[in-house]
């Protein structure tokens, strides 16, 4: 029973601490609109600087090519995780596989990147 019983916990941790998480995030997303909801029903003017008092953070123009960057670093780590394995256990199809792997956060970070440059100086209006 102890066998399995620690894998299970062990993978079963992460998507529980994601969850914690998100559940956080929409709750305080819920009240902030509740919030706002009961200022408008009142007649209460929200400036952007009454805005940012409660709480609400406006995008970073460089959230995308600090994504972009993570993933990038992730896809690096498998290649090189992949590139170790193949070493010590001396077995071709190793890295091929990890490069597989790796080509998913690489090809999205790619894309964050690009995008990042490409809609440079555009806004959410446009």
């Amino acid at each position: 029973m102890d066998e399995i019983f620690v894998p299970i916990v062990l993978f079963a941790i992460v998507p529980l601490i994601v969850w914690i998480v998100s559940m956080n995030g929409q709750k305080r997303a819920a009240d902030l609109q509740i919030t706002v909801q009961k200022a408008i029903e009142k007649g209460i003017e929200l400036t952007p600087d009454t805005i940012k008092a409660l709480g609400v953070k406006p995008r970073s123009p460089f959230r995308d090519l600090r994504w972009g960057a993570i993933l990038l670093a992730s896809a690096g780590a498998f290649l090189i995780l992949g590139h170790g394995i193949q070493a010590v256990e001396q077995d071709e199809a190793v890295f091929p596989i990890m490069a597989g792997v790796a080509s998913f956060p690489g090809l999205i970070g790619l894309a964050l990147v690009a995008m990042h440059f490409l809609l440079k100086g555009k806004t959410d209006d446009e």
